[in-house]
């Protein structure tokens, strides 16, 4: 699973007032040939990131090449069951993604289109949002 090596702050507040409005960069397909684009403003967690790379990775049988456009930065903190409120903030539990919408997820390239329509529908299958597939085009 994805995770940062190493972050300035430990914990940081929720922010969620980041998840509004649409993608300012992250829109365009950069890498590969076929992209997944997010429909809605989510956070993605590592865990979905991964599932869905690997239901990718799984349909294509390995051919091609897969990018990853989204990494999990953002720490989220759970506290232990049945613990009293107070005493502080509780331990880092999992890391997710702020997606805003447009936002590209994943590229693909080296396969046919048919192959990866199935396997980015697969892989949307996995994550919190609607997604759309879309190719890029040669202007």
């Amino acid at each position: 699973m994805l995770i940062p090596k190493k972050l300035k702050h430990r914990k940081v507040h929720r922010g969620r007032s980041a998840l509004k409005g649409s993608a300012n960069s992250g829109y365009n397909i950069a890498f590969g040939t076929y992209g997944l684009k997010a429909l809605g403003n989510i956070e993605v967690t590592s865990r979905q990131i991964e599932a869905a790379r690997r239901a990718i990775t799984r349909h294509i049988k390995r051919g091609g090449k897969v990018w990853i456009r989204v990494f999990p930065h953002k720490p989220i903190t759970r506290k232990a069951s049945e613990v009293p409120m107070g005493s502080g903030k509780g331990s880092v539990d999992f890391y997710v993604a702020n997606v805003l919408e447009g936002h590209i997820l994943f590229e693909l390239e080296g396969v046919s289109p048919e192959l990866a329509r199935e396997a980015f529908r697969l892989a949307g299958a996995k994550l919190p949002i609607k997604t759309k597939f879309i190719e890029k085009t040669h202007s």
